[in-house]
């Protein structure tokens, strides 16, 4: 886990979640610990499935009550895991805002846009109805609403998908949280529409002075945006770096892989096919021993230690932490010669 001299913003240490099914125990999140310093964007990044989501959810209060949760995250010192539904009311929205990935189904279809930031303000706040409109003008202005006075009183289906994400974008920051969780906010968005939401994204933490946490699949907006990165894999933190140094060393099998992936246009293929990592992501219910990812792994040595030890976190750089059991035998090795390996 990184370490730094300040208190962080957000500090979550060893932090797990197991929901119950009827095949058993599924551990979502398993000893999970990072941190986000103040005015940082900390990209999460991960498979579907990974934990990625849940790990928000649980330290927001927004996950149901079956789930059992353990572990810390402690929000400018104060403990929110574990902390009653009244006391965190307060925080969620005004001091911590989600903005969740599927704007037309968070958005109410039935009331305006404008009416719908007024209720996210006015949960939290006392305003007259002068102050509560030309605030609502402003968030749809700094979010890159054109016309924001005649948008805020028109319905979300009469906005399109990227004005829609631009309008939850206003509302997760009509409070000025002090940390906002971007939810795969550019999921289902062309090329375009991704790049101009991250730019409002990164408009709105100059202003605001906010740290983000981006959750994502897409490798490519963490490398826009983020200033760290945590990679996750089957409900653990694998990886954890500065962002250049996960794309230039990276030191995890499963982020080399995911690095590897990626189509590269200013590199010729010489017709090799786009290299996948093999196999599947595991159940959550029945997890391999040892390292989840070895299954899948090209470095893994079977049994041992790979199948019969879970990687502790390990720091092999300043501020770069891998957990895996064969990182010495990654030094150095890129991406391409990854694909070039596998193609032979």
């Amino acid at each position: 886990m990184s370490e730094g001299s300040a208190e962080p913003l957000l500090e979550v240490r060893d932090l797990s979640v197991v929901f119950p099914t009827d095949e058993g125990p599924l551990q979502a999140v398993d000893n999970v610990s990072f941190r986000v310093e103040e005015h940082e964007v900390l990209g999460v990044v991960g498979e579907s499935g990974s934990g990625k989501t849940v790990t928000q959810l649980a330290i927001l209060g927004l996950l149901p009550t079956r789930a059992t949760i353990t572990g810390s995250a402690r929000f400018r010192g104060r403990e929110l895991i574990g902390l009653p539904d009244d006391e965190m009311r307060p925080i969620r929205g005004n001091e911590i805002a989600i903005i969740f990935q599927d704007a037309l189904a968070a958005l109410n279809p039935v009331h305006t846009i404008g009416d719908q930031i007024a209720e996210a303000i006015s949960v939290h706040h006392d305003t007259t109805d002068r102050e509560m409109r030309e605030r609502i003008i402003e968030l749809l202005d700094l979010v890159g609403i054109p016309n924001p006075s005649e948008r805020a009183d028109q319905y979300p289906h009469e906005y399109s998908g990227g004005m829609r994400q631009r309008a939850m974008i206003a509302m997760s920051i009509a409070n000025d949280p002090a940390l906002l969780i971007a939810d795969e906010p550019t999921t289902a968005l062309d090329v375009t529409l991704q790049a101009q939401v991250l730019e409002v994204l990164e408009r709105v933490q100059d202003r605001t002075n906010s740290s983000i946490v981006m959750i994502t699949h897409d490798l490519g907006v963490v490398a826009g945006i983020a200033e760290r990165v945590v990679v996750m894999y089957a409900g653990r933190r694998v990886e954890e770096a500065p962002v250049d140094d996960l794309f230039e060393t990276p030191s995890h099998p499963y982020s080399l892989g995911l690095l590897a992936s990626l189509p590269r246009l200013d590199q010729r293929s010489h017709g090799q096919r786009l290299y996948r990592i093999k196999g599947q992501p595991p159940s959550l219910v029945d997890r391999p021993l040892g390292c989840a990812f070895h299954p899948r792994c090209e470095f893994a040595t079977v049994p041992d230690p790979c199948a019969t030890q879970v990687p502790e976190a390990r720091e092999v750089g300043p501020g770069h932490f891998s957990a895996c059991h064969h990182t010495d035998q990654l030094v150095g090795l890129t991406p391409a010669q990854l694909r070039e390996r596998a193609a032979t």
